[in-house]
């Protein structure tokens, strides 16, 4: 209750009171949106249970895999994590953006929304804003991923410059793919579903793609799956920044289908906001 009440304290001091004439106030997309975000980082700052599996999950799959099955897939923990490290960070982002989804459905369930579309604010702010926070989200946990990874061993070719462009590769993808999710929580009735639903759609797009083995393999069928998850074609691009050896067109088949999921999903996304619930 605290958290909500801090987060609304933060957005209403954007929130323009009515000019002296009676008309108004005039919406400002990019401050009502940014509102909003901070709202969202708020919520983690007095709901910091939120940040577990930010933090301890992708630390979990780090170290566990690299040492259970290091040796046995690479020779040695120390190749196997250079393999498998930019695999996960993917994996971090991609678990991490379901709760896009499970916070707007939280959010709808107490009526928060309704109070937000009485607000004379831009209409898809809370929408737009939410995506913000998540981004900060998927920059956190990735940067943690990063440390762990650099803690034991893992030395990219490229660099920090290398690290910094896998980041904002992670976020534009993470980006295009919550809208997926933002779609989910919105037509969702509890957030359990939208837990539930969007595991369903996660754990073969992680499983069945090139994260964690390497799909040469693997037998033909399958690789010719794994070979077009969108999924693979981000790990893919990101092994080859932090390797120096990227290039746009592998960059352009990473983003090509965040990019036609957020041209789908984000005018559908802010018609179903705009509708009564």
């Amino acid at each position: 209750m605290n958290g909500d009440s801090a987060s609304r304290r933060a957005v209403m001091a954007v929130v323009r009171p009515a000019t002296s004439g009676g008309e108004p106030p005039r919406s400002r997309p990019v401050a009502d949106s940014v509102a909003f975000g901070w709202r969202a980082l708020l919520k983690i700052k007095h709901m910091p249970e939120q940040l577990f599996d930010v933090i301890v999950t992708p630390v979990m799959f780090t170290v566990m895999f690299t040492y259970l099955f290091g040796s046995a897939l690479a020779g040695s923990p120390h190749v196997y994590l250079q393999f498998l490290l930019p695999g996960i960070l993917v994996q971090t982002v991609m678990f991490t953006s379901i709760y896009t989804g499970f916070t707007l459905n939280t959010d709808f369930s107490k009526g928060i929304f309704d109070r937000f579309r009485s607000m004379p604010v831009w209409r898809p702010a809370p929408i737009v804003g939410a995506m913000l926070g998540d981004s900060a989200r998927y920059t956190v946990s990735s940067l943690i991923v990063v440390a762990i990874g650099l803690a034991m061993g893992f030395r990219p070719e490229s660099g920090l410059a290398g690290i910094l462009w896998s980041l904002l590769l992670l976020d534009l993808f993470a980006i295009g793919i919550g809208w997926v999710f933002t779609i989910l929580g919105l037509l969702a009735r509890t957030p359990s579903t939208v837990m539930t639903l969007g595991w369903l759609v996660l754990m073969p797009l992680t499983f069945v793609s090139n994260i964690y083995v390497d799909p040469a393999t693997m037998p033909g069928w399958l690789q010719a799956i794994v070979g077009v998850n969108p999924v693979s074609l981000l790990v893919t691009a990101i092994r080859d920044i932090m390797a120096g050896t990227v290039t746009a067109e592998m960059v352009g088949f990473a983003l090509a289908a965040p990019a036609v999921i957020a041209t789908v999903c984000v005018p559908l996304a802010l018609r179903l906001y705009g509708r009564e619930r």
